[in-house]
């Protein structure tokens, strides 16, 4: 086996558990949120998630000493992803709160077509007019799982899909970020700016008893949160990202059981078949810039 293909393999595996990790978390927050303030919460997970990073960070070496690297922390590049991905946090959290768990989880996968539609807008990126039809068929998928409607509109869906767009810009501006910098850094400072927004939320909100199976149950989703993020930040700095981004739909599996097993939450059709549809429009997207890659490596390839 190639370094490569090793490569891959370790970035296949990294996707699916941070997507299975966001998921599992979004789950106990989604459950938490029956009895507790949507900022109470996120704030009580965020100081869990800070306390289990630092000690991470203190563990690999990286707090003090020699080999100190908090001070990344305040390079642009991270503070202005921290950002992006508290408001992309904080929208689809809100969203959560009033839509089943598979529909939310779904609407979020069409960050691989948002992608591809800001690298025109925001970098110049020219693309083709099939790839601008494969563009609008996937966004066509969300609407069926929308289901915009006058009558019982749930408006909360819409949130859901403005949080996939700060997704997308997150992932695109992770880009920036210095290739040194230790994922666990910059997942402090992501978990910092999202606590940060979320006490933000609770200034406004009653704050409630809180007993020891919420919290419990807050700790574990900061665990599985604060995972989601370190091992997503390693899939994408890991191998050939066009192979490892197609197993991001590995989540929508789990959040389809879970959602079925915990709330019993059944997608209907047209649910379903906007499911598929993004599906296949963001796996088209991916294998079609891996074919161009490839093609782009051929003609600079000496004769």
């Amino acid at each position: 086996m190639t370094p490569l293909q090793l490569a891959n393999r370790r970035g296949i595996l990294a996707m699916i558990g941070a997507m299975t990790s966001f998921v599992i978390n979004d789950a106990f927050v989604k459950f938490a949120i029956q009895s507790l303030p949507g900022g109470q919460i996120i704030v009580i997970r965020g100081l869990f998630a800070i306390v289990f990073l630092f000690g991470g960070a203190w563990w690999m070496g990286l707090v003090r000493g020699p080999q100190a690297r908090l001070y990344d922390l305040l390079q642009r590049p991270v503070v202005t992803r921290s950002v992006l991905d508290a408001v992309a946090t904080m929208t689809f959290l809100t969203a959560l709160f009033h839509l089943p768990l598979a529909n939310a989880t779904a609407i979020n996968m069409a960050a691989p077509l948002c992608i591809s539609l800001l690298s025109v807008l925001w970098l110049g990126e020219r693309i083709s007019r099939m790839r601008w039809l494969v563009i609008a068929i996937g966004f066509a998928g969300v609407l069926l799982i929308v289901q915009p409607r006058s009558e019982g509109f749930n408006g909360y869906s819409l949130v859901c899909l403005l949080s996939t767009v700060f997704v997308a810009c997150r992932d695109l501006y992770t880009r920036r970020i210095n290739s040194g910098t230790p994922s666990i850094v910059i997942t402090i400072g992501t978990a910092i700016a999202v606590t940060t927004a979320g006490a933000l939320l609770a200034f406004f909100q009653e704050w409630k008893p809180v007993t020891g199976l919420q919290l419990a149950m807050l700790a574990a989703a900061s665990i599985f949160l604060s995972s989601g993020y370190m091992l997503l930040i390693r899939a994408m700095r890991a191998g050939d990202v066009s192979v490892i981004v197609p197993f991001r739909y590995s989540g929508l599996l789990a959040a389809l059981g879970i959602g079925f097993a915990v709330w019993g939450e059944i997608p209907n059709a047209l649910a379903w078949a906007g499911i598929v549809v993004l599906m296949a429009a963001g796996l088209y997207m991916v294998i079609s810039e891996r074919a161009r890659a490839r093609e782009r490596l051929l003609e600079t390839a000496p004769e």
